[in-house]
């Protein structure tokens, strides 16, 4: 496990995860977990930037203080904040197009029973209106969406990558706004939730210690840094998730 965060650029934080993704699928590392706390940024999917209102959303989004990147998995806009957890697991294997439902499912179950030791009536399901809608989003209560999940799948792996709210939800509402409207999408925002506004006194390191005890469970951890080789791979990839828009 691997914590590990560039909260000053977006774009290299996006890129560090999708090289240890490469990494793990050309069998230069293990598996590896990283968890990061990430700086203020909305990650635009690729129908969001074959969108017409693409140009006039990633304005939204800086005048709201998000710098806008292009997201390496799932699939509309989503925001990300210091109140979010952003989580991201690099899976080697030869046939990732066969347990993608599989995967899915374990990372909803998990997450779900991360906020549980918190205290949070945590299901899994799409809670009708929320950001960037998942059959495998948890909730809390059937009503405001929790954590949203994604995958890449590349030769010889997987990222599953999901992003948890625990506080800031009235923040990603005041730039999803905008940038929805931008985008042509709708939804509500109070469909959005956070882990403190359903388990008060629920702080970041509090749900990050609850997330990493249901991986230790299920996986086994070690703990790791990041390495120089990684890095270095993530700083040439990250150009390639900065927005073009100006």
């Amino acid at each position: 496990m691997i914590q590990a965060s560039f909260p000053a650029d977006p774009a290299l934080d996006t890129a560090v995860s999708r090289a240890l993704l490469l990494r793990v699928a050309a069998g230069e590392l293990p598996e590896t977990l990283r968890i990061a706390r990430p700086g203020p940024f909305v990650a635009f999917g690729k129908r969001d930037v074959v969108s017409p209102g693409y140009a006039d959303a990633v304005g939204a989004a800086r005048a709201a203080g998000f710098e806008p990147i292009e997201r390496l998995a799932g699939g509309r806009a989503a925001a990300f904040h210091a109140g979010t957890i952003s989580f991201a697991h690099a899976i080697p294997d030869a046939d990732p197009r066969s347990r993608v439902d599989e995967r899915f499912e374990a990372t909803a179950a998990l997450a779900a029973a991360a906020f549980e030791r918190l205290g949070v009536d945590a299901r899994v399901g799409k809670v009708e209106g929320e950001y960037c809608p998942g059959a495998h989003s948890v909730n809390a209560r059937g009503a405001r969406k929790l954590m949203g999940v994604g995958q890449r799948l590349v030769s010889g792996g997987v990222h599953v990558g999901g992003l948890i709210v625990v506080d800031g939800a009235e923040r990603l509402n005041g730039v999803l706004a905008p940038v929805y409207e931008s985008l042509g999408l709708s939804w509500r925002p109070t469909a959005t939730g956070s882990v403190a506004g359903e388990a008060p006194g629920a702080t970041w390191d509090r749900v990050t210690a609850a997330l990493i005890a249901e991986y230790e469970d299920r996986h086994g951890l070690e703990v790791a840094e990041l390495d120089e080789e990684t890095l270095t791979l993530a700083r040439r990839l990250a150009p390639e998730h900065t927005s073009p828009v100006a």
